[in-house]
């Protein structure tokens, strides 16, 4: 029964990742945002909102509706930490793997032509604030000042948003013409596209819930520490998914909206979630999550030099990350053998 409960639960917040990520990206056109701003934005937040609601819900779940708490925060910290581990790693394999299978169909062949800035800022703000995270992670702090260091990486996030908004990075193609749940063939109002985000997010918070019910249930079922579960199955589950819009992208010349969709979801994964976790949770890393954030820096210091360079995106730089990936995967394997 937690096995079924687990996949209608992913299903329901997959379902309204889909119906955010349309309704923002045609309030994006609406702000008359820059692809760069929607990409590393709007799109971003929207398809990392699905992972983000576990940990949410996991930890407030513990606060005020009485859940155990030493699981709520291992299914947390968890969630929390796999989210930008695999981005960095997995996510930027795919893309590149993706450049390079449609290179004979792309305009600019296995070039990837993306606006350069947009994607350093973001790998440049992922690299310092996650390196932030894992800092407070290893030294005992007071609780007044892991809520200081929590509320600079919202703020931290918050300018970043600025800087990106403010810059644009331009156009790219065309954002969707049709709001999912609007039947009628006139253009849908704001009113349709505010409300379709409202309650994508909803079922989202809903699908979370049930979602780390059913952890909670299996780690407990097979003897799995449920924050295993959490940080490998949570992302590649909820987050992977809505990253093959990276793919469609890519197909499409849309390589500032491609990439952007992953550098974005970067830099709002390594503060706000991290920042609830360090608020609310002991926020102690060591073992395989202090490996994946490890891991999570070395690709993302990769990309970054990559970036740096003065000539063409090179695609074996994002191809890497799938190495790293694989490196984590038999480490967390060996892990549960030794358990």
């Amino acid at each position: 029964m937690s096995l079924l409960e687990l996949v209608l639960s992913l299903v329901a917040i997959l379902a309204a990742a889909a119906l955010f990520t349309n309704a923002i990206e045609m309030l994006g056109e609406r702000l008359n945002l820059g692809a760069g701003a929607v990409g590393s934005v709007l799109a971003a937040v929207g398809t990392a909102l699905p992972e983000t609601m576990i940990p949410v819900v996991a930890i407030l779940g513990a606060l005020f509706l009485g859940r155990d708490p030493a699981s709520a925060g291992e299914i947390g910290v968890g969630a929390i930490l796999g989210a930008p581990f695999l981005l960095a790693t997995l996510a930027m394999f795919i893309a590149g793997v993706a450049a390079y299978g449609y290179r004979r169909r792309r305009g600019s062949g296995r070039e990837i032509t993306m606006d350069r800035r947009t994607a350093t800022r973001d790998i440049g703000f992922f690299l310092v604030l996650f390196t932030v995270a894992a800092g407070i992670g290893l030294v005992p702090l007071p609780f007044f000042l892991k809520l200081i260091a929590a509320f600079f990486l919202v703020a931290a996030y918050v300018v970043h948003v600025m800087h990106t908004i403010r810059d644009g990075g331009g156009t790219e193609g065309e954002a969707p013409q049709n709001l999912t749940l609007w039947f009628s063939r006139s253009p849908a109002p704001m009113w349709a596209v505010v409300g379709q985000v409202v309650g994508s997010l909803v079922v989202m918070a809903l699908g979370a819930h049930y979602f780390v019910d059913a952890v909670e249930h299996i780690s407990e079922a097979v003897g799995i520490p449920a924050g295993l579960i959490s940080l490998i199955l949570a992302p590649l589950a909820t987050e992977l998914p809505e990253k093959f819009n990276s793919v469609l992208w890519l197909r499409q010349d849309k390589d500032t909206l491609a990439l952007g969709n992953i550098t974005g979801a970067m830099v709002f994964q390594s503060t706000v979630p991290v920042a609830l976790g360090v608020a609310f949770t002991p926020w102690e890393l060591s073992g395989l999550n202090l490996f994946s954030v490890g891991l999570a820096l070395l690709s993302g210091g990769l990309v970054y030099y990559m970036l740096r360079q003065d000539k063409p995106v090179q695609i074996p730089y994002l191809i890497s990350g799938g190495i790293l990936y694989a490196v984590f995967v038999v480490a967390a394997i060996f892990t549960v053998i030794m358990l």
